[in-house]
C-alpha cells in the first residue's frame, strides 16, 4: 500500500470518527409538509451548521401526520442507524388534535428521549401548542407537557415553535396549520440559539 493511499485512508476514518449526527424526530411541521425539503427549518438549520464548519450532519427522521406513539415505534431504528450525539424531538401536536390524554403524550416523548439519553445523545425538545376551540384546560394541560418533560430530563427545550409565525398569513398556508416557505427561516432562528450550546 502507497504511503499516500494510506494517508488517505488514515484521514477518512478521521473525518468518520470526528463525524456529529443530529437526529430531528418530528411530524409534517419538520418534515417540510406543502414545501420542497430544501426550504423546510430543518435543511435551513443544517445550513446554520455547515456554515460554522461544526461537522455535524442533520438526518431529518420526520413524517408528517405522526405521533408520539408513531415515533416510539420507530426511535429504536432511527438510534440504531444514525447513532446521535443529540436528538431533537419535535412530537405531540398530533396527539394533541386527536385529544390524547396529556399523561400518554408525555409518557412516549419520555420514554423516546430516554431511550436517546441511554446511548449518550443529548436532548433538544421542541414545544407545540393546539387550537384555543380545544378548551383552555385541556390546552394547557397539553402545553405544559413540555416544560415539565424539559425539566424532569435535565434538557433544553424551544417554547412553541411557530409563536411569531402561526398568527401571520403572510407565513402560513392556505390551511393555517403548517408554515410555508416564508415562515420556516424564522422556525429556524427560534431553534438555533437553543441548539447551539448543545454542539459543544
Amino acid at each position: 500500500m502507497s504511503r499516500f493511499l494510506f494517508a488517505v485512508i488514515i484521514s477518512l476514518l478521521s473525518m468518520t470518527a470526528t463525524a456529529k449526527s443530529i437526529v430531528v424526530l418530528g411530524d409534517s411541521i419538520s418534515a417540510g409538509y406543502g414545501i420542497e425539503v430544501a426550504q423546510g427549518w430543518v435543511a435551513l438549520l443544517q445550513k446554520k451548521l455547515d456554515d460554522q464548519d461544526s461537522g455535524h450532519s442533520i438526518h431529518n427522521e420526520s413524517i408528517s401526520g405522526d405521533t408520539t406513539a408513531g415515533g416510539l415505534a420507530r426511535i429504536d431504528q432511527a438510534l440504531t442507524l444514525h447513532k446521535p450525539d443529540i436528538l431533537i424531538l419535535e412530537l405531540g401536536a398530533n396527539d394533541g388534535l386527536r385529544g390524547l390524554p396529556p399523561a400518554l403524550i408525555k409518557n412516549n416523548l419520555a420514554e423516546i428521549a430516554h431511550r436517546a439519553q441511554k446511548i449518550g445523545a443529548k436532548i433538544l425538545l421542541l414545544a407545540m401548542k393546539i387550537p384555543p376551540n380545544y378548551g383552555q384546560r385541556y390546552t394547557t394541560l397539553f402545553y405544559t407537557i413540555y416544560p415539565q418533560l424539559a425539566k424532569e430530563l435535565d434538557a433544553p427545550y424551544v417554547p412553541f415553535i411557530m409563536e411569531d409565525v402561526a398568527l401571520s398569513k403572510d407565513l402560513m398556508q392556505q390551511d393555517g396549520l403548517h408554515p410555508n416557505a416564508l415562515g420556516q427561516p424564522v422556525i429556524a432562528d427560534k431553534v438555533w440559539p437553543q441548539l447551539l450550546p448543545l454542539l459543544k
